[in-house]
């Protein structure tokens, strides 16, 4: 007899399978997650052998070749912030599905709330809101100067009201094509999708979104994963465009089910000190685009504005540059982005010295710092050490090993850089300035911000006329000495 299959369990987090259930998985740790699985042969027979002896030739059902399938101009939307559309690749993919997170009031609501605007004058927009009523919207709308909120329509007004059905026609003003839905009921807005038929419709969000079938509460694994299912399937048969507001764990994921991430096309963090104005924008998963793009906003009075040159706001007075501070230049994607870092070099009173670093990689820290030990001799194991990224701008590329390693130099020699001097390189473990990628790039940055030095890895090859003086070194001492000029041979640097 035939030995019978047994069921098993997924997990609908990690995908893992247990041939029992659990109360937790045993792989991710996550309750509740576990789905029985049928066994295959309850799948009534599929992908079984042909054993009717026939010889009949293989053929697709519906199955095509690339050949076959009929491809077009691709297109995109641009969404009104040239920001934003760096992001997705170049603008909004028609019929595609973005998923947008962040902390609570980072400004994710007033991101869409700006972009529906923006967008409703060339496309009809829906804007579901859960989180708020239609007049709290108003009233948020009103504050970031949204167009049509200073007054009302009157019945006869939107009877008269006819919109044109193609998007090259969509011009009309004053709001007209921004429409606001409060309602949480999924029944309620698919019909609504149904009907109005929008070309972008924004979800805000979707963990306040609830399917009445289901018995769990709005916002769990349950309800999360079947209402993005059921709007997925709207927006891809009708072709609108969704973007959905995700809410995020303390631990910074987004919450709910890890599938809600593999549903939707692109997914977006946007990222930022709540107390600073500054935001960015990253993406984590883009089928449509690369993943290594970042957007720069600012917060003002009026809303969120974009920011055309971020390294203005993330570099400090070149003027009056204290000890301890140096210039780098930090690639984000295809944008180079120019920032002060600082560092602090004091005696300790601790048994064992602190390190700290902010906006910076901790580890490279403390290799820089065991470096300039070992290999330039600067005592600094009894000494604390602090660096950081003016402006709170995270800068962890290896590229910026070279400006942390002067700064920290500098502040124990108590020196000033160089004025208007622009450090870029990788330090290695034995004291050499290894090459970095697009070096190009970032000395054009440099030279348009009005740099006239910079002190780059050896070995690269020919450099553009761009007016700047171009210092290559290859140890980190020759960087030192170039760097400081104010240094004496008088002054203890063991050059090993």
């Amino acid at each position: 007899m035939a030995k019978q299959p047994r069921t098993s369990y997924v997990c609908n987090e990690c995908g893992s399978t247990s041939p029992q259930w659990y109360g937790k998985c045993p792989i991710c740790n996550t309750y509740g997650s576990l789905i029985e699985q049928l066994p295959p042969s309850a799948s009534r027979g599929l992908g079984s052998k042909n054993t009717n002896g026939s010889n009949e030739q293989p053929h697709p059902l519906a199955a095509l070749t690339f050949p076959q399938i009929i491809d077009g101009e691709e297109e995109r939307w641009a969404s009104g912030f040239g920001e934003l559309d760096r992001v997705l690749g170049g603008g909004i993919v028609p019929g595609s599905l973005v998923l947008i997170g962040g902390d609570p009031g980072i400004g994710k609501s007033t991101l869409l709330l700006q972009t529906a605007n923006l967008m409703s004058k060339h496309y009809r927009v829906l804007y579901v809101c859960g989180e708020e009523s239609a007049k709290q919207v108003k009233l948020r709308a009103s504050r970031l100067g949204v167009e049509g909120t200073k007054g009302e329509l009157t019945s006869e007004e939107a009877a008269e009201m006819d919109l044109p059905e193609t998007p090259a026609n969509l011009t009309v003003a004053d709001g007209a094509n921004l429409y606001i839905q409060a309602e949480t009921d999924l029944e309620e807005i698919l019909r609504e999708l149904e009907s109005l038929k929008p070309h972008v419709a924004v979800i805000d969000s979707i963990q306040t979104v609830y399917f009445p079938a289901l018995t769990s509460a709005a916002g769990s694994v349950a309800q999360v994963r079947e209402c993005t299912a059921a709007l997925m399937k709207v927006a891809k048969r009708e072709d609108i465009t969704l973007l959905i507001v995700g809410h995020v764990t303390k631990e910074g994921a987004i919450a709910g089910p890890k599938v809600l991430e593999h549903l939707v096309d692109t997914v977006l963090y946007f990222e930022g000190d709540r107390f600073a104005s500054h935001r960015l924008l990253r993406s984590t998963k883009n089928r449509f685009g690369a993943t290594h793009e970042v957007g720069v906003f600012e917060m003002v009075d009026r809303g969120l504005r974009e920011v055309d040159n971020p390294s203005e706001l993330f570099l400090g007075d070149r003027q009056g540059m204290a000890p301890g501070t140096s210039i780098v230049v930090a690639c984000e994607g295809t944008r180079p982005i120019v920032v002060e870092l600082q560092a602090l070099v004091s005696p300790t009173s601790y048994p064992s010295p602190r390190r700290a670093g902010t906006g910076i990689d901790y580890n490279r820290l403390t290799q820089i710092l065991a470096v300039l030990e070992k290999r330039v001799g600067i005592p600094l194991s009894k000494l604390d050490a602090y660096v950081a990224s003016a402006g709170g701008l995270s800068v962890e590329e290896p590229a910026v090993d070279l400006g942390m390693a002067i700064a920290i130099v500098a502040s124990f020699r108590d020196r000033v850089v160089a004025p208007f001097t622009i450090l870029i390189g990788e330090i290695g473990l034995g004291g050499q300035v290894r090459q970095v990628s697009q070096l190009e790039l970032r000395l054009k940055e440099a030279a348009k911000l009005g740099f006239k030095r910079a002190i780059v890895p050896k070995g690269h090859q020919t450099f553009p006329d761009l007016g700047m003086e171009i210092i290559p070194v290859g140890r980190v001492i020759d960087a030192i000495v170039a760097a400081l000029p104010a240094e004496t041979e008088s002054e203890d640097i063991d050059e090993d």
